[in-house]
């Protein structure tokens, strides 16, 4: 066939252009503010600033090892302690609270002790039991093998929604919403021994619930 005509051009192969180099893409960190216990003014926030949660065990079979966080440091026990002391911070939930006031929990400060918790968010630590520890917190998404119970319950005189987070039927934490006429505010109880204990002291403190101006705040740690 190719003698009976022109001989066959071959085509030349196409340019290739040289591939741009692919840019990795810029990452982003959102910066969380802590809270911290009071402030000379309160200004509510356009947005709610969301705390770190609390860390979930790992999924079962995972092969993901769970690393453990250090203890916390806890300020020395008064010599001769009051009955009860203030915890104030700001509501977590400013856009449902009147501006101009902070939260205040009591507790027996031979039973538990503010300071920071290892995200840097204050936190109210018990004293003997390891691990149980109050933070304010706002409510956040869970792993999908994380199953949550609801209640509405009467803790003292304060009405809270109660969710009861478990993994495999074991709690692994507890949240708390409630407030009065001028604050709406969440905690989150974690605890990883005497579960029962832990929520039983824990939910003392929160019957204790109230609200205060702004200006009577106590410092925080």
């Amino acid at each position: 066939m190719t003698s009976c005509g022109a001989p066959a051009t071959q085509m030349p192969a196409p340019a290739t252009e040289p591939r741009a180099a692919t840019e990795a893409p810029i990452a982003t960190e959102s910066v969380i503010e802590p809270y911290t216990a009071s402030s000379p003014e309160f200004i509510a926030p356009t947005s709610t600033a969301l705390p770190t949660s609390t860390p979930l065990p790992p999924t079962a079979g995972s092969t993901q090892t769970e690393t453990a966080l250090p203890t916390l440091e806890l300020p020395t026990e008064l010599a001769n302690p009051p009955a009860r002391v203030a915890w104030d911070g700001e509501p977590t939930y400013p856009g449902d609270s009147q501006p101009g006031y902070d939260f205040r929990l009591f507790y027996d400060p031979e039973l538990w002790a503010v300071t920071t918790d290892n995200f840097g968010s204050p936190a109210l630590a018990h004293r003997s039991i390891m691990d149980c520890i109050i933070v304010p917190s706002v409510g956040h998404g869970l792993p999908s093998n994380i199953t949550v119970d609801h209640e509405v319950r009467k803790i003292g005189p304060v009405e809270y929604e109660i969710s009861t987070a478990y993994l495999n039927g074991v709690p692994q934490f507890v949240t708390y919403l409630g407030g009065d006429f001028n604050v709406y505010t969440g905690f989150e109880l974690s605890f990883k021994e005497q579960t029962d204990l832990c929520i039983k002291e824990a939910e003392t403190v929160l019957s204790t619930l109230i609200s205060i101006p702004v200006s009577q705040a106590t410092p925080g740690p």
